[in-house]
């Protein structure tokens, strides 16, 4: 059986990255017809869009694609395309896991740390409603909550106020911890930790609490648990082994799925999925690193195991395997892996990007 996929080769590190999995993935013996489609800044020049519509067609048709990692201009510039495919798509899941292999650096490499982020993908202030501070519409927001019969005021001007909208929904809330759980449940976990920040937004974190705990209760075989997101941090930095699938809201998500992957090594480490009913898009944790661009360098890892959860996705559950031991395998040994893979970063016999992927080729 062969099956189509999107190629999104994105931008800075990204080619170099989409060559060196793609690779990786075609050594499996799984049959892939690739459609590659650009994305990025340097397609933005061109096409006047960072996201061209026959990338987005492409992911539309083929139902599952490979994306490396795409610039996000901080402050200013187009919004992110990643948070883009996610809404335009539906992928309202992110999972994330966090899993320590055998060689790498690490301050936790005696716990062997294996935990799953699942991060809602489309609400909270990820979704993008804001008001820019100075605008007419941010002062007629500003007045309007300043005219309700409450005793919650905005008691700075427009003219120094920017805002952003946190929409949490019922709907929403019950998806991504149904989600959570069933992904448990098939993948033999045992716990699911509901993150949140109910103490202080009572109705839109505490709309997000209620209902995932009522989710919870309908997965008897899973245990269910809560925690304030600031102790989390601090019980993640402790005791990570204490923990299994973890479930939060779109910001908190993002935040501690980089912590997470502080914990088994750094976001080279960190492979991620993005799911929704009609389609998953597969990539990388970290950014494009475009400083590193063209010079063969960066650690292809977390692309090559992103890859690995889409041969999962795909129901390729052998071929999937084989390349996360191949993976592991290079990795414990030590030798053909890229810098910051060595106890010492400056060590003269790491190697680049494509030779890493080549090591793990010749082990599969």
């Amino acid at each position: 059986m062969s099956y189509e996929v999107t190629l999104i080769t994105g931008d800075g590190t990204g080619p170099e990255l989409a060559e060196a999995a793609r690779k990786c993935i075609d050594a499996t013996g799984v049959k892939i017809e690739w459609d590659v489609k650009e994305a990025g800044i340097d397609v933005m020049e061109t096409a006047g869009t960072p996201l061209p519509e026959d990338t987005i067609a492409s992911v539309r048709r083929t139902k599952c694609a490979l994306k490396a990692p795409i610039t996000t201009p901080v402050g200013k510039g187009f919004r992110s395309v990643n948070v883009f495919l996610r809404q335009e798509l539906g992928l309202f899941a992110c999972i994330r896991p966090c899993k320590y292999y055998p060689g790498v650096r690490s301050f936790f490499s005696e716990v062997g740390v294996d935990l799953v982020v699942v991060r809602e993908n489309t609400e909270d202030l990820y979704a993008g409603v804001e008001f820019e501070a100075g605008r007419p519409e941010t002062g007629q927001l500003i007045e309007f909550i300043n005219g309700l019969p409450s005793d919650r005021k905005i008691l700075t001007g427009a003219d120094e106020t920017g805002i952003s909208i946190k929409p949490i929904s019922k709907s929403g809330t019950a998806r991504i911890v149904h989600c959570a759980f069933d992904y448990a449940r098939k993948n033999g976990r045992k716990k699911v930790t509901i993150v949140h920040k109910a103490n202080i937004m009572k109705y839109s974190d505490g709309l997000w609490l209620a209902e995932a705990m009522k989710v919870g209760e309908q997965y008897p075989d899973i245990e269910c648990e809560e925690r304030i997101v600031d102790n989390m941090c601090m019980q993640l930095t402790q005791k990570p082994e204490l923990y299994d699938v973890i479930v939060l809201p779109n910001l908190y998500g993002d935040i501690l799925s980089d912590l997470g992957a502080g914990l088994i090594g750094g976001l080279g480490m960190a492979p991620g999925a993005n799911i929704g009913p009609n389609g998953a898009v597969f990539e990388a944790t970290h950014g494009s690193a475009p400083k590193y661009k063209g010079l063969n360098k960066v650690n292809p890892t977390a692309l090559i195991l992103s890859g690995m959860l889409m041969l999962r996705h795909l129901g390729e559950i052998d071929a999937a395997e084989r390349l996360e031991q191949a993976v592991a395998a290079v990795i414990a040994e030590g030798r053909d892996v890229t810098y910051d893979l060595k106890p010492n970063r400056d060590d003269p016999t790491a190697v680049g990007t494509q030779e890493m992927a080549a090591a793990i080729c010749a082990k599969i």
